[in-house]
């Protein structure tokens, strides 16, 4: 069992496959170029599952693959296979732009996948084009489709931007509950790889939007999950991401690792350790000693709740957000 210093047991590992990402949002990495971190900087399939095995053997009961944009990374679903035949009963999930799953959610999907959440900030093709910087809205219709489709457990994540989709609240939270999926509304997470001029609306702001056409009532969130749950009356569930709240992180229950293996205990603060040289020199005891370290130092909380706070300048690309 993995357990920090404030109590919480540790479960969750977020793993970054790649940095690289096929869009180029806004609050993101609005002005990165595209170019590519040398292959050999990176940890191989073999590699990140070699440490995945370890988190797994130390209590680690869920993984989510995320980026970058995963799925740009070739052969992802040989990945969530090693994973899946390792340990069948830990949960599996992706965090995806969808651009690329028309192609991919039933291969994911018969590999081990279970879940994934889709990026989709509007359902106005011109917006969409704004907000990624590119024309993306047919082909992520498309690969949300083929998720539902393919049987994965859907949810929908939007961030919510004042005066580019605020208007969008509603329809999107229509066009989640239409396809079967949870909508979860992000709040914008400010930092220095986002473009300047950027707003996010507040959450209750999105609720107080939402709660004029459809009545609601808040529901007891997931265990160490980061959402705040709410129910329509017709049982329909929704969320809304808050990284903002002075509690957010009380019970957070996860950890980050990059693609060139660097291990984070927390979105925002900076320090990592590496555990490429202990899993390339075959020193799983040396790797463990790392992810029990990282760990016990795990930060108790960000900065996003602090006024007057100096953004990060982590970029979510590397962290998988």
């Amino acid at each position: 069992m993995l357990r920090d210093k404030f109590n919480r047991e540790v479960t969750y590992l977020r793993v970054s496959v790649t940095e690289r990402c096929n869009f180029r949002c806004r609050y993101c990495m609005a002005e990165k170029p595209f170019n590519w971190v040398p292959k050999e900087n990176l940890l191989s399939y073999e590699e990140l599952f070699a440490f995945i095995k370890i988190s797994i053997d130390n209590g680690i009961r869920k993984i989510r693959l995320t980026g970058g944009e995963p799925t740009t990374r070739e052969n992802l679903d040989e990945l969530v296979y090693m994973i899946h035949t390792y340990a069948p009963e830990v949960d599996i999930g992706l965090t995806t732009n969808g651009y690329l799953l028309p192609s991919l959610a039933h291969k994911l999907k018969k590999a081990g996948l279970r879940r994934v959440n889709i990026s989709l900030d509007s359902l106005d093709r011109t917006t969409m084009h704004y907000i990624a910087q590119k024309d993306v809205f047919t082909q992520v219709q498309e690969g949300i489709r083929a998720a539902v489709d393919a049987g994965l457990l859907v949810k929908i994540n939007s961030v919510i931007l004042r005066g580019i989709n605020d208007h969008e609240i509603v329809p999107l939270f229509i066009y989640a509950k239409e396809i079967g999926a949870q909508i979860r509304y992000i709040e914008y997470m400010e930092n220095s790889h986002a473009s300047n001029a950027l707003q996010g609306l507040r959450s209750d702001e999105v609720i107080d939007i939402l709660g004029k056409s459809y009545p609601f009532i808040p529901i007891n969130k997931e265990v160490s999950g980061p959402a705040n749950l709410y129910e329509t009356l017709d049982g329909y569930h929704f969320g809304t991401i808050e990284p903002h709240r002075h509690d957010f992180c009380t019970t957070c229950d996860r950890l980050r690792l990059t693609a060139e293996g660097d291990l984070i205990g927390c979105l925002y603060f900076e320090g990592a350790k590496s555990i490429k040289d202990a899993i390339r020199d075959g020193n799983s005891k040396k790797a463990a000693e790392i992810l029990e370290d990282v760990v016990i130092n795990k930060p108790e909380k960000n900065f996003w709740g602090i006024e007057n706070i100096e953004v990060s300048s982590r970029a979510f690309y590397r962290t998988g957000g």
